[in-house]
C-alpha cells in the first residue's frame, strides 16, 4: 500500500492552529442559514456543521470521530452553542440524507456518480509517464478536484493506483518482451550470473563510472561504449516506451543487484536490463563528448604553457638582440661615414655570432611575441589522434545549423587519415574556422596559392568541434546533454495557442513588434531618467576616460539594543544536537513521509522514522555510513544507512522533504521581518572531490579539485534549491533552473547573484520568464551600454554607451524566443540545458544571437538601474550576503569525512548536497522556532523589541548546536508545539 502522507490525500492536522481554524472551519452566514434550515436540534446542528465543513476541507465526509476535538470546539463557538452541545450522532438513513443535502449545497457529486471513471481515466494518462503510485493517486486527487467530485476512500485510490500501474507497465513489459528472441533473452539473462563467487556479475561493467579525464580513461570509455553497443537492445526494442518510463526502470534496475533482478519475473526483468543497458549508452555518449571537450581543452592549455615556456627561453635572446641593436645605433651615432659605420657594425655582429645566428634569433622570437599558441598545439595532440579519430567515427554527430563545413571537414580528415604530406590535398570549405586558426593553418606559396596545413588543420577542426559541442552548433544522436535541442523544444504549432496567454500573464505584448517596441521605449525612459537624474546622483561619477566611479556606501551599524537582543538570544538558546534538531522538525513537519521503498510502497523497515533520520544526519553531515555506525552505538548497522540511501532516498525525495521545511517556514513570523519571500540570491561555493570522477576539475578561483554546490537562498535566509556542477561551468546556466524548479510556498520573481550569475542570454531568457535578474557584478563599469538607438545622444551618461541594441534581430525571432521560453514552461527543456548551448559564444545559431541581444537591452537596463537607485545597491548586497552567509552555515554541518564528498557517483554526489541543505534548513527552521520563543519571554519580561531590532537577527546560529559526541536518538520524544505569531506591534 502507498504511503498516505505521501500522496496530497486531504487529512486533518493533529493539532491546528488558531488561524488555521478560523481560515478553514468557520461557516458563512450562507452556511448557517443552511444548517438551520437542515437540522433543529443543537446538536444536529453541530453535527451537519461539521460535516459541511470537513467537506469543504477534505473533499470527502469523514467519521465524527474522526474530526479533531479542536475542530469541533472552533465550529460549536461559531454557532454560539453552549459547551455542554456534542455532535449527535446519527442514523446511517438521516446520515445518508445529510450527504445528500450538503453534496447539492456545495454542487458537488458523489463518487460514485461517474467518479471511478474520472479517476482511472486520470490515472491511465498519467501512468504513461509517471511510475509512482503516489504520483498516480495525485493525478487523480487532481482530477477529481477539479470535476467537483467526492474523493473516495484512500484505499480505493491506492488499490486503483496499483492495478493501473501494473496494467501500464505490464503493456511496456509484454511489448519488449515480444520483439526480444529467445538468444537475447538468455543474453540477458547472462548478465546476471556470477561465474566466479571472486567476481562481480557483468551487470556491474554495465554502471561503471566515468573516471577523470584523462587519455587513458578516455580510451577506456570508449571501450566502455564499444562494449554496450555489443550487449542486447536497440533503440528498436523500446520503441513506444516514454523516455521517462525508461529512466525510471533503469533507475529500477541500477539501485538493484543481480540476485535480487533475478528475483523478477522474466518479462519485466528482461526490460529493465534493457532500459539500464539504453540509458548507459546515452549516459556515456554524454561522458564521452564531456571528456573530449576537456582533453581538448587540456591540449590548448599546454600550448599556451609551451608559449610562455619559449618566451621565457627567449627572453635572453630578445635582451642581447636589443642590445645589439643599441650597439648598431650607437655605432651610426659616432661614425659620420657609412664606410666606417657598416665595417666596424659588421666586427660588431660577427663578435656577437654571426648574421645568420642573429637572423635565426630573430625569426624565433617573431613566432612567438605574439598570443598565438596554435601552432604549438600538434605535439600534444598527436598522442590523442588515434583515440580522437575513434571517438568521431564512434558518435554520430549533426550539424544542428544549415552551415555543415565542420561535419564535411571530420568527414575529409576520416578519408585522410593514413596521409603523410605537409599539405592538403583536397579543397576544403574554412568557413567554421576563426581568423587566428586562419591565420595559423593557411599557408601562400611564392605563386600566390593557399595550401592548407594537414596536420595543424587537424588540430584546428577538434578544437572547432568541442566549441561547437557546446554552443550547440553540433549535436550527438543518442545523447542526452548533447542532443540536438531543437528536438526538445516544443512545435510552433503547440506554442502559438498558448503566446497570447502566456505573455498576459507576464504582462508582455503578444507581437514581435508590440514586444520590440515596448522594450525600446522602456530603455529610452529609463535612459533618459538615468541622465536627468546625473547631477543629484551624488553616486556616480563619469570620468574624462568615459568610465563610471560608484561611490561606495557605508554599511548600516547595529545598534545597541539590536545587539542587546542578539546576546540575549544566543545566552538563551538550549544547547541541542543536529539528531534531536532533525527529530523536532521531522514530528513538526513530517519530511521523512517522502522516503521510501522506489516502488511507491509503505517502507517494510522497522523503525523507518528512527532510520530516515540517522541517514539524514549521516549524509547530510557527510560522516559516512561507517564513521556514523561507529558513533551510534548499535543504533543501527553501517549496512543498514547505505542500504536505507541507496533504496528509499533519491535527489527528487530529498527536495521534497526540503521542501516541506520551507512550506512550514514560510509559515512562521519571524522570517517575514527578514524579507517577503519575492527575491532569493544565487551563489556557488566548492566541495573538494576526489579527481577519479568526470565532474571533478580544478577550480580558479578556489584551488584544487571539487564540484561547485550552487545554492539559490530566499531572502528569508532559507535554501530554496541547490544544484550540483562542474567548477568548469559558468554558475549563471543554472541560475533559471533553482527557481523553476523550487516547488515550495516561497516563489521569488527576482534573483541576485555574483558576477558568475550573469550573462546576456541569461538576462535575456529570465526577462521572457519574467524572472527579473539582479546581480552584483564585479567590474561592471567594463561592461557595454547599449543604445536604445543609435541617433541618441544623453548630455551626461553619453560615454557610457559603446553599442546599439539591434532591435531587428529580436524582432526577427521574436517566434524562436517565444519557443523556447514556453518549451521550458511545460517542462519540454530545463533552462540549464538551453543556457549550456546559448552560454557560449556561436556566430552560427541565429537563436542564440537572438538572444544576446535581447540581453543587452534589459541588462542596460538593470545597470541604468543601479547606477542610479542606492537602495536598490543595498538591497543586491544584502540579499548576496546572505548566500554567502549560508554557503558558511551549511558546510558548518558538513564537517565529517574532512569535507569531501568521497563518492564518485554524479548522482550519490548531488545527493550529498540535498542532504546537506535539508540538515542546514531544519537547524534553520528550529532556530527560528527557537528565537520566536525567546524574543516572546522577553517581551512578558519587560523588553521593548522592535521590528528594527528583529530585523538584525539571523537564523545562522550554531553556537549552540552539538556536533560531535556519542550520537543518541529518541524519536519517542515529541516536541512542543510551535509557536507561529510574534506579535512585535504590541512593543513598537
Amino acid at each position: 500500500m502507498a504511503s498516505i502522507e505521501r500522496t496530497a490525500y486531504p487529512q486533518f492536522k493533529r493539532n491546528p492552529v488558531v488561524r488555521e481554524l478560523v481560515a478553514a472551519y468557520t461557516p458563512t452566514e450562507a452556511e448557517l442559514t443552511f444548517v438551520a434550515e437542515q437540522a433543529r436540534q443543537p446538536a444536529h446542528r453541530l453535527t451537519l456543521a461539521v460535516l459541511l465543513k470537513a467537506f469543504q476541507r477534505l473533499g470527502y465526509f469523514p467519521a465524527l470521530e474522526e474530526v479533531p476535538a479542536a475542530v469541533v470546539r472552533h465550529i460549536r463557538g461559531e454557532l454560539k452553542y453552549r459547551v455542554q452541545v456534542k455532535p449527535a450522532p446519527v442514523a446511517p438513513n438521516k446520515r445518508y440524507r445529510y450527504y445528500q443535502r450538503i453534496r447539492a449545497y456545495l454542487q458537488v457529486r458523489a463518487y460514485a456518480d461517474g467518479g471511478l471513471g474520472v479517476a482511472a481515466r486520470a490515472m491511465n494518462d498519467a501512468a504513461a509517464v509517471m511510475d509512482n503510485p503516489a504520483d498516480l493517486i495525485n493525478v487523480a486527487i487532481e482530477q477529481l478536484v477539479r470535476d467537483r467530485i467526492e474523493l473516495p476512500a484512500f484505499s480505493a485510490l491506492d488499490r486503483m493506483a496499483r492495478r493501473i500501474r501494473t496494467l501500464v507497465n505490464g503493456r511496456y513489459f509484454a511489448l519488449i518482451a515480444g520483439r526480444l528472441t529467445a538468444d537475447e533473452k538468455q543474453r540477458l539473462d547472462d548478465l546476471l550470473v556470477v561465474s566466479d563467487p571472486r567476481q562481480k556479475s557483468p551487470l556491474q561493467a554495465i554502471k561503471r563510472l566515468p573516471k577523470r579525464a584523462s587519455l587513458q580513461h578516455f580510451q577506456e570509455l570508449l571501450d566502455h561504449i564499444a562494449a554496450l553497443d555489443n550487449l542486447v537492445g536497440s533503440e528498436q526494442h523500446l520503441v513506444e516506451v516514454p523516455e521517462l518510463k525508461r529512466k525510471h526502470f533503469a533507475a529500477e534496475a541500477r539501485a538493484l543487484d543481480a540476485a535480487e533482478l533475478r528475483d523478477f519475473r522474466p518479462a519485466k526483468r528482461h526490460a529493465v536490463l534493457l532500459c539500464l543497458i539504453h540509458r548507459a549508452r546515452v549516459q556515456t555518449r554524454d561522458d564521452l563528448a564531456e571528456m573530449f571537450i576537456k582533453r581538448l581543452g587540456n591540449i590548448h592549455n599546454r600550448g599556451r604553457e609551451e608559449l610562455e615556456r619559449l618566451r621565457a627561453r627567449y627572453r635572453e635572446k630578445t635582451e642581447a638582440l636589443v642590445a645589439t641593436m643599441s650597439d648598431v645605433v650607437r655605432v651610426l651615432d659616432h661614425h659620420p661615414s657609412d664606410t666606417e659605420a657598416g665595417r666596424e657594425i659588421r666586427q660588431l655582429v660577427a663578435r656577437r655570432g654571426g648574421a645568420q645566428a642573429l637572423q635565426a634569433d630573430c625569426e624565433a622570437i617573431a613566432a612567438h611575441a605574439g598570443d598565438n599558441h596554435l601552432p604549438l598545439l600538434w605535439p600534444f595532440y598527436k598522442s590523442h589522434r588515434a583515440t580522437i579519430l575513434r571517438m568521431v567515427r564512434h558518435l554520430d554527430l549533426e550539424s544542428t545549423t544549415e552551415d555543415r563545413s565542420l561535419i564535411n571537414a571530420i568527414e575529409l580528415i576520416l578519408r585522410q587519415e593514413r596521409a603523410r604530406g605537409d599539405w592538403l590535398d583536397e579543397p576544403v570549405d574554412l568557413a567554421f574556422t576563426s581568423q587566428p586558426w586562419r591565420k595559423t593553418i593557411v599557408h601562400r606559396t611564392e605563386a600566390g596559392e593557399e595550401r592548407v596545413h594537414r596536420r595543424l588543420f587537424e588540430v584546428c577542426v577538434f578544437s572547432s568541434l568541442a566549441n561547437e559541442l557546446k554552443s550547440g552548433d553540433v549535436a550527438v544522436r543518442g545523447s542526452e546533454t548533447y542532443a540536438d535541442y531543437r528536438h526538445q523544444l516544443l512545435p510552433w504549432d503547440e506554442c502559438e495557442p498558448l503566446v497570447a496567454d502566456y505573455c498576459r500573464q507576464l504582462n508582455l505584448p503578444s507581437t514581435p513588434v508590440e514586444f520590440v517596441n515596448a522594450l525600446q521605449s522602456r530603455l529610452l525612459q529609463v535612459a533618459e531618467l538615468t541622465d536627468q537624474g546625473y547631477l543629484d546622483n551624488g553616486q556616480v561619477i563619469i570620468g574624462e576616460d568615459g568610465l563610471p566611479v560608484l561611490k561606495r556606501s557605508k554599511a548600516k551599524e547595529m545598534s545597541s539594543h539590536a545587539r542587546a537582543l542578539e546576546t540575549a538570544i544566543l545566552d538563551r538558546l538550549r544547547e541541542r544536537s543536529v539528531i534531536e534538531i532533525l527529530c523536532d522538525v521531522a514530528h513538526w513537519t513530517g519530511w521523512t513521509r517522502h522516503f521510501g521503498p522506489l516502488s511507491g510502497s509503505d517502507t517494510k523497515i522497522e523503525q523507518p522514522l528512527e532510520r530516515y533520520v540517522l541517514t539524514t544526519f549521516t549524509y547530510g553531515c557527510n560522516l559516512g555510513p561507517a564513521q556514523a555506525a561507529r558513533h551510534l552505538r548499535g543504533a543501527v548497522s553501517a549496512h543498514m544507512l547505505s542500504f536505507v540511501n541507496r533504496r528509499h532516498v533519491d535527489a527528487n525525495k530529498l527536495a521534497a522533504a526540503c521542501r516541506d521545511i520551507i512550506n512550514s517556514y514560510a509559515g512562521l513570523q519571524l522570517p517575514k521581518f527578514w524579507g517577503d519571500g519575492k527575491s532569493a540570491a544565487a551563489d556557488g561555493t566548492k566541495y573538494d572531490l576526489y579527481d577519479q570522477n568526470l565532474l571533478a576539475s580544478y577550480h580558479i578561483r578556489y584551488g584544487g579539485y571539487g564540484g561547485i554546490a550552487y545554492h539559490h537562498v530566499s531572502d528569508t535566509y532559507v535554501a530554496l534549491f541547490s544544484h550540483f556542477i562542474p567548477c568548469g561551468v559558468w554558475e549563471a546556466v543554472y541560475i533559471i533552473d533553482g527557481l523553476l524548479k523550487n516547488t515550495s510556498d516561497i516563489q521569488p520573481d527576482t534573483v541576485h547573484s555574483d558576477t558568475q550569475g550573469q550573462s546576456l542570454p541569461v538576462f535575456g531568457l529570465s526577462h521572457l520568464l519574467g524572472i527579473q535578474l539582479m546581480p552584483r557584478i564585479r567590474n561592471w563599469r567594463d561592461y557595454k551600454f547599449y543604445r536604445p538607438d543609435a541617433d541618441i545622444r544623453y548630455e551626461h551618461i553619453d560615454p557610457l554607451f559603446r553599442d546599439t541594441v539591434d532591435w531587428d534581430l529580436i524582432e526577427t525571432h521574436w517566434k524562436d524566443l517565444m519557443q523556447v521560453v514556453l518549451s521550458i514552461k511545460s517542462g519540454k527543456i530545463a533552462a540549464s540545458t538551453l543556457l549550456r548551448k546559448l552560454g557560449n559564444y556561436s556566430r552560427k545559431n541565429r537563436l542564440y544571437q537572438a538572444f544576446r541581444e535581447l540581453g543587452a537591452a534589459v541588462r542596460t537596463l538593470f545597470l541604468l538601474q543601479y547606477i542610479s537607485n542606492r537602495e536598490l545597491r543595498e538591497q543586491i548586497t544584502a540579499s548576496t550576503n546572505k548566500v554567502e552567509a549560508y554557503n558558511g552555515f551549511a558546510k558548518h554541518f558538513f564537517f565529517g569525512g574532512e569535507g569531501i564528498i568521497a563518492d564518485n557517483d554524479p548522482l550519490e554526489q548531488e545527493k550529498a548536497v540535498k542532504y546537506n541543505d535539508l540538515v542546514s534548513n531544519a537547524v534553520i527552521f528550529h532556530n527560528v522556532v527557537e528565537q520566536t520563543r525567546i524574543i516572546k519571554s522577553l517581551m512578558r519580561a519587560g523588553w521593548k523589541i522592535t521590528p528594527e531590532d528583529v530585523a538584525t537577527l539571523s537564523p545562522y546560529v550554531t553556537s549552540h548546536v552539538k556536533r560531535f559526541g556519542d550520537y543518541l536518538i529518541d524519536v519517542e520524544a515529541i516536541p512542543e508545539p510551535y509557536e507561529i505569531e510574534l506579535p512585535l506591534a504590541l512593543a513598537a
